[in-house]
């Protein structure tokens, strides 16, 4: 089998590009991420020379992306053998191994990871792989822990709601659809329980008004005791992903 042609590049004032070409791509494309080499990815019929053109023509382009990347690098954590990163159920431990790929094991409350030790943890695959580690660690017990408590809480309030859906949303906690399903981020298990609650009783108040208007607020507040603008304010403090 053909394997793709692969080519690393430098170019002034952007650094070092990797080429590579794929008989799938229907054209070149430029792709950007944290902690990685800028990949460009053109069809197999395309010649380098092309794509390298392509690439200068867009240096500028580039160049305004590569601060934006800077600043996300800048916002990010990165997980390492000292993170301290717990949930309801579960610990984080990062090792080192002499295994040549990332292994990733939860058990007995322990979320264990661990990648190979000739490769740097801040690693841009290996921080991924974390990331995809704890994030399906928080899934299941998201998936285990709030459906549950959804119904407490609708039978303890009076709402009606169809069914729970345990999502990975980017920007927000939760969400309530059109038709009364409730949308909850797998990231609310590492809030404290109090905000957990805010959060699944403000979509459930959803379930009768569809908006922020006052009567909204007034469901809220009967159920919160007052404190709903608190806790909202409080919950801005969190971000919805792991950084």
């Amino acid at each position: 089998m053909k394997q793709p042609k692969i080519d690393t590049i430098e170019i002034q004032d952007i650094g070092i590009i990797l080429f590579k070409s794929s008989k799938n791509c229907k054209g070149i494309s430029i792709k950007l991420k944290p902690f990685t080499s800028i990949e460009v990815i053109y069809p197999s019929r395309c010649s380098m020379k092309r794509a390298l053109e392509y690439v200068k023509l867009k240096k500028d382009w580039i160049i305004k992306a590569q601060e934006k990347i800077q600043k996300r690098e800048n916002q990010l954590t990165i997980f390492d053998e000292n993170t301290d990163f717990k949930t309801k159920s579960f610990v984080l431990q990062i090792q080192k191994h002499s295994e040549s790929d990332v292994k990733i094991k939860l058990k007995n409350g322990l979320l264990s990871i661990y990648y190979p030790e000739n490769v740097p943890v801040a690693n841009a695959s290996v921080q991924e792989s974390i990331r995809f580690g704890i994030e399906q660690a928080l899934r299941l017990e998201a998936k285990k822990t709030l459906p549950p408590r959804v119904l407490y809480l609708a039978n303890q309030y009076g709402f009606s709601y169809k069914k729970v859906f345990i999502k990975n949303l980017k920007t927000r906690w939760g969400s309530c659809s059109s038709i009364n399903n409730i949308n909850l981020n797998l990231h609310l298990m590492r809030m404290s329980d109090y905000l957990i609650d805010y959060v699944i009783l403000h979509e459930l108040c959803h379930t009768k008004e569809k908006n922020h208007r006052e009567n909204f607020w007034n469901i809220l507040n009967k159920c919160t005791d007052n404190k709903a603008k608190i806790y909202a304010k409080e919950m801005k403090r969190f971000a919805t992903t792991i950084y």
